[in-house]
Formats: structure tokens, sequence, C-alpha cells
């Protein structure tokens, strides 16, 4: 299974089980065009920010999603997870949709 389709399923459960709680996706990856690139970058797109974030006011959980066995954190994604974490961000990486689902448990307790 893909990291979309386990992203896909961690937030329909979201969704399902904490439908009050703005859960969303930052969509800064994928082929984009030189133009597109850089109207995005002007409009505030950073590379390097966690795919999901969950929004409880607690401040919040930022997720990175990767695909069991065989995701990597890239340089830019570690120093940006780092940087959130200073500004007091909980940040987790998750192999996959189980792993987010327990994440997010341990997080809210």
């Amino acid at each position: 299974m893909t990291e979309h389709n386990h992203q896909k399923l961690f937030i329909a459960w979201c969704r399902l089980n904490y439908p009050t709680v703005p859960v969303f996706a930052i969509p800064n990856g994928g082929k984009r065009g030189q133009i597109e690139a850089k109207r995005l970058q002007d409009e505030g797109v950073l590379a390097g920010v966690p795919d999901v974030f969950f929004a409880n006011g607690k401040p919040g959980l930022f997720i990175e999603m990767k695909e069991p066995n065989r995701g990597r954190v890239q340089k830019v994604q570690k120093e940006l997870i780092s940087r959130l974490e200073g500004n007091g961000y909980p940040v987790v990486v998750c192999y996959g949709y189980e792993q987010a689902k327990s994440a997010l448990l341990e997080y809210l307790n």
C-alpha cells in the first residue's frame, strides 16, 4: 500500500472518530512546473512541512507520513521537524496508517 493510501485511511479514521477536530493535509510534494512551483512558494509553501496537521488546540500534532518499509525522512524534513519541535509543536514520523493512529491516540492521552 502506498503512502497516499495510508494517509487517506488515517484522515478518514480521524474524521470519523474526531469529527469536530480539523485534520488536514499540507500538500507540499508532487510534480509541478516551474511557474506553479514559484507561485506556490510565493504563497508560503515551505519544503519539509509534515503531511498532516491535527488541529485540536493542544497545540496540535504534525504527522509526517511515510510508506512502511520504504519511506525515508529527507534532510529538509528533519530540519523543519526540529524547528517545529523547537517552537513547541509535537511532530511524529509514522510509517503507515496503524502507526499514525497509535501516535495520535498516545498524543491525545
